[in-house]
């Protein structure tokens, strides 16, 4: 149930996990079965989630991300660093990841006056005569 997401629907995404915390973290043991339930767990909850490593150098940390997707049937969404962010879809849910992930939010911010000139550009503009 590997999904390929578009480049724009994993910037979401890493943009949703931003404020989020790591739900576990991996120590030395590495990914022990109650590691494993933990996550599998997180993401029926969540879908998007963080996962923290605290050990292992990068190309280990690499094959982590990997092995924990293949085993949870989940998406790599980013590495940063120590930080893993994985997706799964949870069929439970109706949220349609591909359908947002296109959508740009409207800005609903307007200007509360039109802006004048200055007297810097009133000054500017005499000088120029």
């Amino acid at each position: 149930m590997l999904e390929e997401f578009s480049t724009a629907q994993r910037r979401q995404l890493a943009a949703q996990a931003h404020h989020l915390n790591p739900v576990v973290m991996i120590g030395k043991d590495g990914l022990a079965k109650n590691v494993i339930d933990e996550l599998d767990r997180s993401l029926l909850k969540h879908e998007l989630i963080k996962i923290k490593l605290l050990e292992g150098d990068r190309d280990q940390r690499t094959q982590l991300l990997e092995q924990i997707c293949l085993l949870l049937s989940a998406t790599p969404i980013k590495q940063i660093g120590r930080v893993l962010i994985i997706y799964r879809i949870n069929p439970d849910k109706t949220k349609d990841i591909q359908s947002t992930a296109t959508k740009r939010p409207k800005s609903h911010h307007k200007p509360k006056h039109k802006l004048k000139p200055t007297r810097r550009t009133k000054v500017a503009w005499l000088e120029d005569k």
